[in-house]
């Protein structure tokens, strides 16, 4: 939804005020308030859905939050590991001018993406969570090399001494 949810509240709690302005009458001051009060409840409702829209980077994964009213949140978890690719999107004049736009992440398991809208700086978001995805594949590479690394030198033990035990075995046969 972004900011420009906010746009019509905004709008009608001006056209309430410009009321009251126009018409200074108890009865219209009553129905101006009663009809603020409404109007002014949908503009924290839809500011708190765009603020509390946001995604965690984290060393490890992108976490989404997603707040979609007063009673219902989500949250989803998408590890560096299964990312296929990251994109923004910066579509109009005024997106241009103020530099934000929207990230999007596709996830490999599901070809499905998640996505932030009215990101600001895009492109440095994109390069931050690319540079993450890069530390932790690298960093699970080496973990790995190393686990491999290990189980073969086990592996390689385990012979040298079993061929021991066989050059004993013979010592012993002769």
């Amino acid at each position: 939804m972004g900011a420009r949810s906010l746009f019509w509240p905004v709008l009608a709690f001006v056209a309430g005020i410009l009321l009251l302005i126009a018409a200074p009458y108890r009865s219209v001051a009553i129905g101006v308030g009663m009809w603020s009060s409404c109007v002014l409840l949908w503009l924290v409702r839809n500011f708190l859905d765009y603020y509390l829209d946001a995604w965690i980077i984290t060393d490890q994964a992108i976490i989404d939050v997603a707040w979609f009213g007063w009673f219902h949140r989500e949250s989803s978890r998408v590890l560096f590991s299964d990312i296929q690719g990251v994109s923004y999107e910066i579509k109009g004049v005024l997106p241009t001018l103020l530099r934000y736009g929207t990230i999007s992440v596709e996830k490999i398991s599901t070809g499905a993406s998640i996505s932030l809208d009215t990101v600001p700086r895009p492109r440095k978001v994109e390069a931050v969570i690319l540079r993450c995805m890069e530390e932790y594949l690298h960093s699970k590479n080496l973990k790995d090399a190393k686990q491999v690394q290990e189980l073969l030198s086990s592996v390689l033990a385990r012979e040298l001494q079993q061929r021991e035990l066989q050059g004993e075995d013979e010592d012993d046969e002769e």
